[in-house]
């Protein structure tokens, strides 16, 4: 089943660039072009994908990203205008896996799509297909937190912890590691898949999302600052 992905923008001029580009590459799309669209197209049926834009009329991309978040962990690629470091950290707060700066080169568009379902969805699994039961291997337990890699799911005591498919990329990496200290480049080399560029938050804002999730669930932030260097989950 080809992935589906939701295309949200208000500037139908580039929802439609970005609708032929997705399409060349054999993904299925849908369109809308504001927040309210999109949650009700959500609603209706069930994508792999958004690619979201931030400055929109009736409901920002920002508050749809909110709403979204607080019922789904499907992958978003938030695309902004809005180029400064502090405009990027909201969009990532609020709940996006990645943000990408218009104007941008359809090849980047692409790899950023791309490297997003990569992590998401393993083994060809679409979003709508149903789970299959993930074998004992699979499995890493780090004190009372279960992390299930195969479907993507986390729990502390049988209680689910919602995390995107990023923030688990990060967890399931340190937790796979006890002990080692890992860089803000290491991480992002292995969980995004791309190259790190200096002055690059995305790492930061990723993992402060994640304490604030373990904590409140563990009581715990789990994941360790060891200044200068990284972070790590001890063994």
């Amino acid at each position: 089943m080809n992935r589906k992905i939701l295309i949200v923008d208000d500037d139908r001029e580039i929802a439609n660039l970005i609708d032929i580009y997705l399409k060349n590459e054999g993904y299925a799309t849908d369109k809308a072009h504001d927040g309210e669209e999109a949650i009700e197209r959500l609603a209706q049926e069930p994508f792999d994908l958004i690619v979201l834009d931030v400055m929109m009329p009736k409901m920002d991309g920002l508050e749809a990203c909110r709403r979204i978040r607080a019922e789904r962990e499907i992958p978003i690629l938030m695309v902004s205008a809005k180029a400064e470091d502090m405009d990027k950290i909201l969009g990532l707060m609020t709940g996006a896996d990645d943000y990408l700066i218009k104007p941008f080169n359809p090849l980047e568009l692409l790899a950023r799509v791309k490297s997003l379902l990569r992590r998401s969805y393993l083994f060809g699994q679409s979003a709508a297909a149903a789970a299959s039961p993930a074998p004992a291997e699979g499995i890493l337990t780090v004190g009372p937190l279960r992390i299930n890699k195969l479907t993507h799911s986390v729990e502390a005591a049988g209680n689910p912890i919602h995390l995107t498919s990023t923030e688990f990329g990060i967890l399931y990496l340190l937790a796979n590691n006890p002990g080692r200290v890992f860089s803000a480049e290491e991480i992002f080399q292995q969980v995004w898949g791309e190259k790190y560029f200096e002055s690059n938050n995305t790492v930061m804002v990723h993992i402060s999302k994640l304490r604030d999730k373990l904590e409140q669930e563990l009581g715990d932030k789990l994941i360790a600052t060891v200044w200068g260097v990284g972070y790590k989950i001890d063994a």
